[in-house]
């Protein structure tokens, strides 16, 4: 009886010997601050390229409106920014420029043998954002304010110069939204769209080959809508 109880007590001594080292062995370590998730804090600057559509309603001081047309094309620039975190929320300021070729054109619905045309050739934007992150994931809404450069024709069909601006430059007001992804520690790819709300603008033509000639004088509005992908390397988060 003796040697039975010496005996289990040997063998529970050794299952506890196991139990304790196979404890140890699955021990899961107390993750650091740095394991807890992504970090879109620091200052970045990328590349981006979107289709853009310029819409421009035309109305003349002398005849009412005159239709409206669509100026759609691509753009390709770059932004810069800097953002910084507090737990999940993000927030941060972006400024980016554009080179543009925004075309488009419609019959004047006055007068059917004169064709308006518009075109949009760089744009820029100044924003403020605000996200949620989850992990390497961030949702970011952005707004603040627009610049378009822009030049308006007006053409005998159906393409002879008659009437033309000058460059323009409008200042209006941009919001947008976008999902951006982190896929590594320092590089990120976002889907983006901005809407500019551009203002009327009252612009003289003149006629082509006589500068100074006076041709029509038109009242035109402006909105740009945005689609495009952005890249983004960050540092000194």
């Amino acid at each position: 009886m003796k040697r039975v109880l010496i005996a289990a007590a040997a063998f529970a001594a050794a299952l506890s010997a196991v139990a304790h080292a196979s404890a140890a062995d699955l021990a899961v370590p107390v993750p650091t601050k740095t394991d807890v998730g992504y970090d879109w804090s620091g200052f970045y600057i990328g590349a981006n390229g979107s289709w853009g559509s310029s819409h421009s309603c035309w109305t003349s001081a002398f005849f009412g409106s005159e239709g409206c047309h669509n100026a759609t094309g691509g753009t390709a620039g770059s932004q810069l920014g800097y953002r910084w975190q507090r737990s999940d929320w993000v927030f941060g300021l972006e400024a980016q420029g554009n080179w543009a070729d925004l075309k488009g054109s419609n019959v004047d619905i006055v007068v059917p043998v004169f064709i308006n045309r518009s075109h949009v050739d760089w744009f820029g934007l100044l924003t403020a954002q605000v996200g949620y992150s989850v992990d390497n994931a961030l949702f970011y809404v952005k707004g603040g304010a627009a610049v378009t450069h822009d030049r308006f024709y007006v053409l005998f069909s159906p393409d002879t110069p008659a009437g033309e601006t000058d460059d323009q430059t409008r200042w209006g007001g941009a919001l947008g939204a976008g999902l951006e992804y982190g896929f590594a520690p320092n590089w990120s790819l976002a889907i983006e769209y901005d809407h500019l709300f551009m203002p009327d603008k009252t612009t003289t033509f003149t006629v082509v080959g006589a500068p100074g000639g006076p041709f029509s004088t038109e009242r035109i509005d402006q909105d740009v809508d945005l689609v495009g992908l952005h890249l983004n390397y960050r540092w000194g988060g």
